[in-house]
């Protein structure tokens, strides 16, 4: 078990305090995003230094709103040559920040296309091999699709939402089944984690952040794909859905 402690005082943010941490957020967001395209544009951006400025970005914004971070369970080698994806809770913006401070290796979030609309963000994540796949096309999700899978095979691990959107209360929404398809396309091997007390920080569709909040990051056994097909899928969503249900534990399960 690894303990990454910040601040335990636990209060809900004050208006101003509020404003700071939106403000500090947004400016460490466009900081890292633009170190990012400046070593773009000059030849020197690579995957080490990519996983540095998410790491660092991430540590931030958490030490912003004063997270206590507690780590369980066995991470994976994702060093062992296979694909990995994480499949993860996702009760607040704050999931992906915590996954890539808890977890080593390359990790890059399966991002919605609509994200790389953003000015500064959205060119960075394309410059940081964030991927996405459109699957409203479906000639371009084919690309997509071929391109996550290079991705992987190059020892990137990617992340995903298997819910699509945030829980407002930490219980596990519905399944999409987009990031599934992912996985048995690619033959990736499924990392479950949960996210436990991240809603409290900052709930889904709120301003109403919390300091000081416990948050504890649970890593389920993995899952392989090899092998399995297009007629697992309904077997591996279940399978995925029970292993984050037991990780969440009574009261956040749904």
């Amino acid at each position: 078990m690894i303990r990454l402690k910040m601040n335990p005082l636990t209060e809900s943010a004050t208006l101003l305090r509020r404003a700071g941490v939106v403000l500090g957020s947004v400016g460490l967001t466009a900081l890292f995003s633009l170190l990012v395209l400046l070593r773009a544009l000059f030849g020197r951006l690579n995957r080490p230094i990519v996983d540095k400025y998410c790491r660092e970005w991430s540590a931030s914004l958490l030490r912003l709103v004063r997270a206590s971070l507690t780590v369980r369970g066995q991470v994976p080698d994702f060093g062992d040559g296979r694909r990995y994806i994480i499949m993860c809770t996702h009760a607040s913006h704050y999931d992906i920040p915590v996954t890539f401070v808890s977890l080593p290796g390359s990790i890059r979030m399966l991002a919605k296309k609509e994200l790389f609309s953003i000015p500064l963000l959205g060119q960075a994540m394309r410059a940081a091999e964030f991927p996405s796949v459109d699957r409203s096309n479906r000639q371009r999700a084919v690309r997509d699709l071929e391109k996550a899978r290079a991705m992987m095979e190059s020892g990137i691990v990617l992340w995903a939402a298997p819910e699509g959107t945030r829980s407002p209360d930490g219980k596990l929404l519905p399944f999409k089944k987009g990031c599934f398809h992912l996985a048995l396309d690619t033959e990736a091997v499924i990392v479950p984690v949960a996210v436990r007390g991240i809603h409290r920080v900052l709930p889904a569709r709120t301003w109403q952040i919390n300091l000081g909040q416990p948050v504890d990051v649970r890593v389920g056994e993995p899952l392989d794909t090899a092998g399995k097909t297009k007629a697992d899928l309904d077997e591996v969503m279940t399978e995925v859905r029970a292993r984050l249900t037991e990780l969440l534990g009574d009261g956040e399960a749904g």
